[in-house]
Formats: C-alpha cells, structure tokens, sequence
C-alpha cells in the first residue's frame, strides 16, 4: 500500500479547510432484485437470531419450563435410540450390555458432572467455546475457537446425515413400504434432508411444543416395545442363558469380558450426543423472576435438572433396549443389509407387536430422526454468526439464514454420496464431533475450577478429561473418517475466515464511539474556529517539546493553517485480533497539547471512526494529518492486518473512502 492511493483531493499540500457543515446525502441504492432480497432478507438484523429450535429468545421471552426445553434437547438425544442399540451391537456384539454399562457410568460420572460446570460457567448458550474462548487471547484464541467451530460442524452435519439416514433404513424396511422405494436409502436420505432445506429456506418457527408431542410420543413407543421385550426375555429364560454361553464360549472369564468392553466402548459414544444440545438451549429456559442476566440462578438450576433427568432417561433407555437387542435378535441380523441394521429396536417392535404398531413406531421414529436434523441445522444457524462475524470473519451474507441454508445442504448432500447414506458408516464421524466438544467442555471445566481454587474437583475433571481424551483418540485410530470430514471443515472455516477478515479489513468496524467529558470540550472549544484539524500521533508519552516539534512538522509538511488549533489523536491498541469494538475517547490536556484518546483493535479503522463521528457531532467535515511511515509497502500491509498498525494514512483513506461514498462529506486526509 502506498502514497498513490492518497488521491489528489485528499494529498499533501495547500487545502484550506471547507467549513461547510451540511451536504446533501448519497441518494438510494437501486433496489436489489427480488430473489436476492428473497435471499438476503434479515441481513441487516442482528446475527445468531434465528427463529428455530435454539434461537436466542427476545428480551421479553419469559421461557418454558425446563421439563419442555427438555424434549426440544431430546430431539437431539434420545432419537439416538433409533441407530445407538444396532452401532452397539455392531461394535461389542455379545457384550453390548456390558460396553453399554461403561458408557453410562461415563454419562452419569464424566458428562453429567461436566455440562452441569457448563451450565454455570456459561448460562447464555454460548457453552464450552465461550469457556474456551476467555482462555487464550489474541490470534491464538480466535484460531481455537475456529477449530473448535470445524468439530462443531461436524457435530450437527453429521447429526442432519445421519438421523435422516436412519430415518430412510426404517422407510424401506416397513413392510408396507412400496417396492420401488427398497434399496432407495441414498435418495429418500435426500430427500428428507433437502426437505429440512425447504422448511428453512421458508422460515422455521419455534417448534418446543412440536417436540413435546414427538419425544413423548416415541418414548412412550419405546417403553412398550422395551416392556413387550422384556416379558419375551421372561417368558423364555433359556435367551438369557444362550446369551451368557455365548460370551462365556467368545472370552476366557468375566476380567476378560470387561476388558474388551472398556476397550470397544469408545465406538458407542454417540450415546452421549445430546449434551452440547442442552447447554445450547438454555436461554429457553424459565428461570426465577429475580434473575438477572449477571446472575441467571434460576435458569442454570433448572437447566442442570434438565440435563440430570435427560442422562438418567437416556441411560436407563441405553441400558434396557442394549439387553432387549442383544438377547432377542440374532447377531447376523446387524450386519449391514441385515433387517436389524440400523433399527433394532424397529425390528423387535415389528416382530413382538406386528406390523400395524411396527408402522406406527417406524412413523414416530422416522419424525423424530428428521426433527433432530431440523434441531442441529437450527443449532449450526445460531452457532455460525456467533462467532465469525464478530471476529470479521465471515462474508456479509453469512448474517442472513437462506445462504448458509444453502450451504450447509449443500454439505450435507456431499457427505450423504460420500458415505452412501449408510448409518454405521457415519458413526464414526459423528462420534469425533461429539467427543472433541465434550473433551473441550471437560477441560474448560477443569480449567474453571481450578481458577477457583476448587482442587478435588480440578483433580475430577481433569480425571473426565483424560477419560475423553483416551476415547476420542481410540475412536479417530479405529474410524478416521470423522477426523477426515472435521478436517474439511476446519480448513474450509479457516481458509474462508481468514480470507473474509483480509477482505473487511478496510470497513470502518466500530460499534459506538463516545466521548468523555473533557473529550467534549475540547472538541466544541476547537470547532467553534471551524472544522476541526486533528493530527495522528504515536500514543507514547511526550514531552512539551516533542508536541510542540510535532506540530511545528505538520504544519510545515502539509500546511494546517496558522493561527488555527490542532488536537493530537492517539491510538492504543490492545487486542489486533478483535475485529469490532466501542470506542471510547478520553481527552485531556498535558504537555502544553490538547489530545484525544482512545483504545481499538487497530489504527487506521479506529482513526476513521473516531473522524466519522467528530463530523457529524460538530457538523463540520475534520481534517486529520498524517506523516508517509519509511519501509515497505507490503510488510507494512501486513503489520495491518496481523497487529492492527503499519502505514496508517493511506488505510484510514481508503476506510474513509469506503464508509463515506460522498466525497464531500468525507472527513478529510492530509499526508507529508
């Protein structure tokens, strides 16, 4: 970037300032056509506010009872039970209950414990991120969070391909099926994920009470297949003892059957999928009158009773369906194209209540896989524009819904070809995601509390923590597909992010610039000569005479009008890796130089912020001075846009330039 981007109205040399105050506007852009603001409708409204089953609520929303925002968690978590018993028996065969076992007690001692921390430390949805995000600072906490959003991705992509995948295995299965529909997983799968699209694209409403209604309904199904199952298993005691032959034939003795179930237990942890979901949706939740935003005390009680009673149900699901499919159905039944793949709990339901309930069960099921996808799109909605564009990270059309709609189908279309719409092939990806947000949240967990001093639980997360660890890294060497597709996304959030932050690098960023009370008096005692003249300054402290030789320099260099007051603008910049910040500017008088301060991510954008509004609280057009910096061009470029400083005159231009189309009402740039 160099001086020739000055132009001639804004160079160094004699200009003496205009003290015109009023300029007409810039007259109205030309009206979009009507598919773009078809598809760019909501853009200018604020990010991370849409209207789906993890919206953030508005400020009069009183929110549900936690009982209710329970079933819209459990969209997510118990329609698990529609794969989670076949995976389990795919993966431990025989000793599925008992791999069952050590995923509940992981539930019930290691998440549980962990996203009730969450809960607490981060009582807005934002969950372990958030926690993680307030850890490290600068570039290095923004690259975190972005890799953490990769994982994230694959989190809900995977939970929209596969629930609808799951959801396809139980359409053609039914007996009453058409036959033309058998063998069609790939295209019903995408089928029923563009047309969680299409709901999208149109707008999707709040849906608790549509949630309530599907999770009772397919956990009532389930509690009557399970008690079918159950009286069968009584009624045929010889099953039990077939099963526990079996196992004792397959493994020397019951250390050994434990053994392997410790070891194969890591392929079943998508059983623990719903917990992100939970701590997401707690601003749903009705808490006390007497809270507060600061201190939410009602919300996060409610929500840790909502998470402990959805782990208890879902485990005690886990548990019994694990018995009921191990027991009733043949192992070959599992296998990939068996009747049992994919449904096992479908399959018993058909074989021990007939075909009408069966239908009716695969009707339930087959809603709530779908409203799952529809849950984890809406989180991936909310979850996005949280994060990016606040780190200017992300292109303006990623603040509306229908285009990142439109992207993530696009995602989900290629990762359904990709793993042939086949549930057992997904569950390894899905697994990853899960794992890698619950071993964040453990560890930010540990993290918060040993901030406290709280040294046994410190010593107890940190325990969770290395359990996660050992499950994650078991399950990325055994199945590495879903390291494969959260890499994907990783290098596509980073490679996008970086390139959108080069691309805003020059938009004016700030939210709100004030002024402190001396700050405005200095500024009205110097527009009542005119327009005000600023000069950039190196915010250091000077002495009398550096201000004075300062100004002396600029007056000469770029000829400010004698007799006319200058004020000094001094930046400080804190964190360059922020992208948008309130501005406050604090002014004094000291060393003879009356100056105006304020502290933003980066010079150039601070200054032309800081002018913008000087303009339109005076009315008068500011003028600011600048000295050409000695050294390259590019590595000054680069200086920008990593550390927020580098050749400040020519980018406060060019903001300037982009901020204010009109050039008469833009502040003015002098540079000797």
């Amino acid at each position: 970037m160099t001086g020739a981007q000055v132009d001639s109205k804004d160079s160094a040399g004699p200009e003496e300032p205009s003290p015109s105050a009023s300029v007409p506007s810039t007259p109205s852009a030309p009206s979009a056509p009507r598919w773009r603001a078809w598809l760019l409708e909501g853009l200018t409204e604020r990010p991370a506010r849409h209207p789906g089953p993890h919206a953030t609520p508005a400020e009069d929303h009183r929110g549900h009872k936690w009982w209710r925002v329970m079933c819209l968690t459990g969209v997510d978590y118990f329609s698990t039970l529609g794969y989670q018993p076949g995976i389990a028996a795919l993966a431990a065969g025989l000793l599925s209950p008992l791999a069952t076992l050590v995923l509940i007690a992981l539930t019930l001692l290691g998440a549980l414990p962990v996203y009730r921390r969450v809960a607490r430390e981060s009582p807005h949805g934002e969950g372990s991120i958030a926690m993680l995000e307030r850890l490290l600072p600068w570039w290095s906490g923004k690259i975190f969070v972005l890799v953490l959003l990769g994982f994230a991705a694959t989190d809900f992509m995977i939970t929209i391909t596969l629930s609808a995948a799951d959801a396809s295995a139980h359409v053609v299965e039914n007996p009453f099926a058409p036959h033309w529909m058998h063998g069609g997983n790939v295209w019903i799968t995408l089928v029923l994920v563009l047309g969680l699209g299409a709901v999208f694209l149109k707008g999707f409403k709040e849906a608790i009470g549509i949630a309530v209604v599907l999770v009772g309904a397919y956990l009532t199904l389930n509690v009557v297949v399970l008690a079918v199952s159950a009286w069968e298993v009584i009624g045929h005691p010889v099953r039990i003892g077939d099963w526990t032959d079996a196992m004792t034939a397959e493994h020397s003795s019951p250390l050994a059957m434990i053994g392997v179930a410790l070891l194969v237990f890591p392929k079943l942890a998508l059983g623990m999928s719903g917990f992100e979901t939970g701590v997401a949706v707690m601003p749903q939740v009705k808490g006390d009158a007497t809270d507060t935003h600061e201190r939410p005390e009602g919300r996060i009680r409610e929500t840790r009773k909502l998470l402990t009673t959805a782990a208890v149900i879902m485990s005690c699901f886990l548990l019994l369906s694990s018995l009921a499919t191990t027991i009733l159905i043949p192992q070959s039944a599992f296998e990939s194209g068996g009747p049992a793949n994919g449904r096992a709990l479908a399959y018993l339901a058909h074989e021990h209540l007939g075909e009408a309930f069966g239908t009716v069960y695969d009707i339930s099921t087959i809603a709530i896989l779908w409203f799952a996808g529809a849950s984890a799109l809406a989180g991936l909605l909310n979850l996005v524009p949280r994060y990016l564009p606040r780190y200017g990270m992300a292109p303006e059309w990623t603040r509306a819904v229908r285009p990142l709609v439109l992207v993530f189908m696009a995602a989900a279309v290629f990762i359904t070809l990709w793993f042939n719409a086949n549930v057992d092939d997904q569950s390894g990806a899905y697994a990853t995601g899960v794992l890698v947000l619950m071993l964040s949240a453990s560890f930010a967990s540990a993290v918060a509390v040993h901030k406290r001093g709280h040294r046994a639980a410190t010593i107890g997360f940190g325990a969770i923590t290395a359990v996660f660890a050992y499950t994650l890294v078991t399950n990325v060497i055994e199945r590495p597909d879903g390291i494969k597709i959260a890499a994907i996304f990783i290098l596509a959030i980073l490679v996008t992010s970086f390139a959108s932050r080069v691309r805003r690098a020059f938009e004016l960023r700030a939210a709100e610039v004030t002024f402190d009370e001396t700050a405005v008096r200095i500024i009205d005692e110097a527009a009542t000569s005119g327009p005000l003249l600023l000069v950039a300054n190196e915010p250091q402290e000077h002495s009398t005479r550096e201000y004075r030789a300062k100004e002396h320099s600029q007056r000469e260099q770029t000829h400010i009008p004698d007799g006319r007051p200058v004020l000094f603008l001094e930046v400080f910049v804190q964190d360059s890796s922020d992208f948008t910040a309130d501005l406050a500017v604090r002014g004094d008088e000291k060393h003879g130089a009356r100056r105006l301060r304020v502290e933003g991510a980066t010079v150039p954008n601070t200054i032309a912020a800081v002018l913008m509004q000087l303009r339109d609280r005076t009315g008068q057009v500011p003028h600011a001075y600048f000295n050409w910096t000695e050294g390259n061009p590019f590595s000054h470029l680069v200086r920008f846009l990593v550390f927020g400083h580098g050749e400040v005159a020519p980018v406060t231009r060019e903001v300037l330039r982009r901020a204010e189309p009109d050039p008469d009402r833009r502040p003015r740039v002098h540079v000797g």
